[in-house]
């Protein structure tokens, strides 16, 4: 399967800046299916964690109010360029993806 996440770290001064879309539904369990008049099952992301040559930076709790395939972006200090930076998300299926990617 491919990868949910798309990311990229840059360096500017001492300051990293991390920017990832994530490719989610993001369903609230409020929305109806138009054809079955049923509701839809609420699918979203509960927790994204950012790390940092292992690390933890972000950690972030979500919930249905998320829009779809949601935009992330962070800065943090302490970076070089080559790092690693990981990014990973669960959702309240279990469902789960991971990213690493390195800061240019």
């Amino acid at each position: 399967m491919a990868s949910t996440i798309r990311a990229r770290a840059t360096l500017k001064g001492d300051t990293v800046t991390v920017k990832a879309l994530i490719t989610h539904v993001m369903e609230t369990g409020l929305r109806k299916d138009e054809k079955t008049g049923k509701k839809i099952p609420a699918h979203f992301i509960q927790e994204v964690s950012c790390t940092h040559n292992g690390t933890e930076t972000l950690l972030a709790q979500w919930g249905p109010a998320v829009s779809k395939n949601p935009y992330l972006s962070y800065q943090f200090t302490g970076g070089k360029s080559g790092d690693d930076v990981s990014i990973s998300w669960v959702d309240n299926k279990g469902q789960k993806d991971s990213l690493t990617t390195q800061i240019k």
